[in-house]
């Protein structure tokens, strides 16, 4: 079976991209952010809630669905503009396919270092089950897709670990920071989606967000695991067009590399593998550091990370002062570590 191909959607206004994307009756997403409503009447951006009018034009399209829009939200806002409650009066609010829980990415320009990912894994988790604990209040559980997070191929397994979803066989499970990764490499995508081949169970599918279409070919082999891909690369070559041919980007154009970029994915789809050496990936250690106040801190990260994910902290309350603050009284009242964390 292939890997189905999903088209990424910038909005859902009637005109020449949704006209299209319902004539070619392919799979679409819609990320959170294209529904939402802003102001700048204080001379910053501000949301308002949701364009629910949008989903009016919807039905034609051959399935849609919802992604929380993780990555923009922490990339250009710093955080999640909407609350979980906020989101899933979205997800409610139209049938969709499916729609993902939000997470906390963790591509290497939102979380600089291990430490950083480790909190991001953390928040992951905890924003994931208090967006299941919502859905099941509201009767709509059964569409939302689980969310996992990491930088490393173990990463997801720990993330996967810390959700405890049930994983029956048809379960579908988000893959997240997968847009700018490479295709080979200890943490590259195949080295990924080997592991997690590895370690869940049979029938259990994996939809990978923004997944470049050149690596369709890489995996080849892992269509039993990888139900589907998405992307909406088609907008940034429709912007290079424009620029170089000295014209505007407008929908009909975009809507014209959309069908090019989707004729693409098909073939690259339903083409021959391309041969990739799959690399074993060997774990690194994360040793305690030597000094002090530097342990102090990995400690009291580990600690928050803990009361994060058990929801006696909000997702959202790992801030630096709180770090320190508690690695201050760790590094006051603990003994001098010997050797390990």
């Amino acid at each position: 079976m292939a890997i189905e191909i999903m088209v990424g959607l910038p909005h859902l206004r009637e005109g020449p991209i949704l006209r299209r994307a319902k004539g070619m009756q392919m799979p679409a997403l819609i990320s959170a952010n294209a529904l939402s409503r802003w102001t700048r009447r204080r001379g910053w951006p501000e949301w308002l809630g949701w364009n629910l009018q949008q989903l009016q034009h919807a039905p034609g399209l051959a399935s849609l669905a919802l992604d929380s829009a993780g990555f923009v939200a922490l990339a250009h806002y710093g955080a999640y503009p909407w609350t979980v409650d906020d989101y899933m009066i979205l997800a409610a609010s139209y049938p969709f396919r499916w729609f993902a829980s939000m997470d906390y990415c963790v591509e290497p320009e939102i979380a600089r270092d291990r430490d950083e990912v480790l909190d991001r894994i953390a928040r992951t988790i905890r924003v994931n089950l208090d967006c299941r604990t919502r859905a099941r209040d509201l009767g709509i559980d059964r569409r939302l897709m689980p969310v996992i997070q990491g930088r490393r191929p173990e990463d997801y397994e720990r993330c996967l670990e810390g959700l405890a979803h049930p994983l029956s066989p048809g379960t579908l499970i988000g893959i997240g920071s997968m847009c700018r990764r490479h295709v080979g490499g200890p943490d590259g995508l195949v080295a990924v989606f080997d592991h997690l081949d590895r370690v869940l169970p049979q029938g259990v599918l994996v939809h990978a967000f923004g997944v470049k279409g050149t690596a369709l070919s890489y995996l080849k082999g892992l269509e039993h695991r990888i139900a589907s891909i998405d992307s909406q690369a088609y907008g940034q070559a429709a912007r290079r067009d424009a620029f170089r041919r000295g014209i505007a980007k407008t929908d009909a154009l975009v809507a014209d590399h959309m069908q090019r970029w989707t004729r693409s994915q098909l073939t690259r789809s339903s083409g021959p593998a391309r041969d990739h050496q799959r690399q074993l990936t060997l774990p690194i250690a994360d040793r305690p550091p030597d000094d002090r106040w530097e342990w102090a801190i990995a400690r009291a990260r580990a600690e928050i990370r803990g009361l994060v994910e058990e929801g006696a902290l909000d997702h959202d309350a790992m801030t630096a002062g709180w770090i320190e603050q508690w690695a201050a009284d760790i590094y006051h009242s603990a003994p001098q570590p010997a050797s390990s964390v």
